[in-house]
């Protein structure tokens, strides 16, 4: 044991105890968070398609503002995408699982996945088949809207970390199950997994959604060991 946790600290791997090291040996399913664990985290902008009445020009900067006081990778995709010059955002508010909302320049400003919008009564309809094309290449799309009306599809990339599709082999071929949990849309869930050879994928996971998926794998397939990298993984 002592040798072990010597060894996996060398690795950049912790053990609290002796006794978590060994009861790795029982796990049977292992189950992995998608952005920043099994992808690099760092999401670009690839697109931002406007609806009728807006633009590129004016629509970036609000999204970049609503965005700017969040840490979550996809924010920091669309503020660097729209530079310095971004206005201030005000009444800025999450929606863990669904996205955020925010005041800029006087206009509301929803962003957010095709949830959110659902839930606020607005239509994406315009763009769903675009979105669905997307989300099959492996992007990550969100929705924005301004003052209540659909406003423009954002697509992001995260690309897989070097590494990841080699621990997955190498799991797989130890004989344990290999799962994927995310709040991503199932298209673009199944698209990564399908790509890093992973078998059971949970998609459109909400923050409490994931406790739940974790516990249905435990009884399903006995002792299971979560990966993940972000505070929404802590539960």
């Amino acid at each position: 044991i002592m040798v072990g946790i010597g060894r996996a600290a060398q690795m950049g791997v912790l053990f609290r105890k002796g006794d978590a090291l060994q009861r790795l040996q029982d796990t049977r399913v292992v189950a992995l968070d998608k952005t920043g664990t099994l992808t690099e985290g760092r999401p670009t902008l690839t697109m931002l398609r406007c609806a009728d009445g807006f633009d590129r020009a004016g629509l970036l900067p609000l999204l970049a503002a609503a965005e700017a006081q969040s840490e979550h990778p996809i924010a920091r995709a669309i503020t660097a995408a729209a530079g310095a010059d971004i206005p201030q955002a005000t009444e800025v508010e999450a929606i863990p699982g669904y996205g955020l909302c925010a005041s800029v320049a006087g206009q509301q400003i929803l962003i957010g996945a095709a949830r959110l919008m659902a839930r606020e009564g607005i239509s994406c309809a315009p763009f769903e088949a675009e979105a669905d094309s997307l989300a099959a290449g492996g992007a990550t799309t969100l929705y924005a809207a301004v003052d209540g009306r659909l406003a423009g599809l954002v697509a992001v990339t995260d690309p897989v970390k070097e590494g990841s599709r080699a621990a997955v082999k190498a799991m797989v071929a130890q004989g344990l199950k290999v799962a994927m949990l995310t709040g991503d849309g199932a298209a673009t869930a199944r698209a990564i997994a399908d790509d890093l050879g992973i078998e059971i994928v949970e998609a459109n996971c909400l923050p409490a959604d994931k406790v739940s998926a974790l516990e249905a794998l435990q009884q399903k397939h006995g002792a299971l060991a979560f990966i993940g990298d972000g505070i929404n993984d802590a539960p």
